[in-house]
């Protein structure tokens, strides 16, 4: 485990405990536990309740799905995510289904999906290691994907292993502290680019 999180105002400490390894353990996370985590996405709000989201899965114990979702990641990513439990790659439609017009929301409603996703699972002592480095085109075609449908991302999940197991290159990551810009670098008012009073202690 990295550093224990110093935040600059009090969070809940499911907020302060997630955390994306790259080092992950064989033990399997069991079929309820992935079910609780799609649950919790399920849960989360989208613009006109659209829950545009999409979810596919490979669970290491389908050696043929999993080889299969393994090959839509690049080569880097490869190397370490082969050790977790499940991979899954999320994916948003871009339209509404209600009218078919363009979805604007529909990244920013699959990033609150999975972020309740992230905090189900640190929440079950389990890790998510969220991934741009896929190749969605590949996945597009694998999965049969429909049109209009976008694969953004991939997830890793399992259970963190000590970084102690790890090669040098791997541990080295899994050690290193969390760092976040502060608050004062993104909190704005009055104009863009102009910290905002009330975060600038």
């Amino acid at each position: 485990m990295p550093q224990a999180t110093q935040t600059d105002y009090p969070v809940h400490e499911l907020i302060t405990k997630r955390w994306s390894p790259v080092g992950f353990a064989t033990r399997n996370v069991s079929t309820s536990d992935l079910c609780s985590l799609f649950e919790a996405a399920r849960w989360a709000a989208s613009s006109f309740n659209e829950q545009p989201w999409n979810f596919l899965i490979a669970t290491k114990d389908n050696e043929e799905e999993f080889t299969k979702a393994l090959s839509c990641l690049v080569e880097a990513n490869q190397v370490w995510a082969q050790a977790a439990s499940a991979l899954v790659f999320c994916g948003t439609s871009l339209l509404f289904g209600r009218n078919n017009k363009p979805n604007s929301a529909a990244l920013h409603d699959l990033g609150l999906a999975v972020g309740n996703l992230s905090l189900e699972a640190t929440a079950r002592g389990l890790s998510v290691h969220q991934m741009i480095g896929i190749l969605p085109d590949r996945a597009l075609e694998l999965y049969s994907v429909p049109d209009n449908f976008q694969i953004v991302t991939a997830l890793a999940i399992g259970y963190a292993t000590d970084p102690a197991n790890l090669p040098e290159s791997l541990r080295q990551r899994d050690e290193a502290p969390r760092r976040r810009k502060r608050l004062t670098d993104f909190v704005f008012s009055g104009k863009w680019g102009q910290t905002a009073r009330m975060v600038q202690g």
